[in-house]
């Protein structure tokens, strides 16, 4: 029996996707759960249009995320921190201090968009990459001084 699933199932393919399965399997699984549904025609054709809006949905927040891009590869925060008499900091810069550095320059970014390889453990300039949608990341440049 040719079936669409409706979610995506372990081990048999993703949403959207036209797979032959088992009678048993279809009647007593997959159609009970609401994962998948009898592949006909009229079945057909939805899919496809739910396709297309969810591509046109896709294409709309990556291009929203690419102009947000060139705005925040234009900005570039300070973090004031303490040092020793030898320049180094008594903790470290994580994505949380990041992320409030950019609140106060008005850019507004999760915490868990920020991606640092290491905590920033020393003063100086560095490229920090946001990432703004599976197919975007900028770059925020960050300087950590001395208070």
């Amino acid at each position: 029996m040719d079936v669409i699933l409706a979610q995506d199932v372990n081990k048999l393919g993703k949403a959207g996707e036209v797979v032959k399965v088992k009678d048993g399997y279809a009647r007593n699984l997959l159609f009970p759960n609401k994962m998948a549904f009898v592949a006909t025609a009229t079945n057909l054709k939805k899919i496809e249009l739910i396709k297309k809006k969810k591509q046109l949905n896709y294409d709309k927040l990556k291009n929203e995320a690419e102009e947000y891009a060139v705005k925040i590869n234009k900005v570039s925060c300070t973090i004031s921190v303490e040092v020793n008499d030898l320049d180094k900091l008594y903790g470290s810069i994580t994505q949380v201090d990041i992320a409030k550095a950019l609140e106060t320059e008005g850019v507004h970014i999760d915490k868990k968009d920020i991606h640092l390889e290491n905590p920033i453990e020393e003063l100086g300039i560095f490229e920090v990459g946001v990432q703004l949608h599976p197919e975007v990341t900028a770059k925020v440049r960050l300087w950590v001084t001395k208070k």
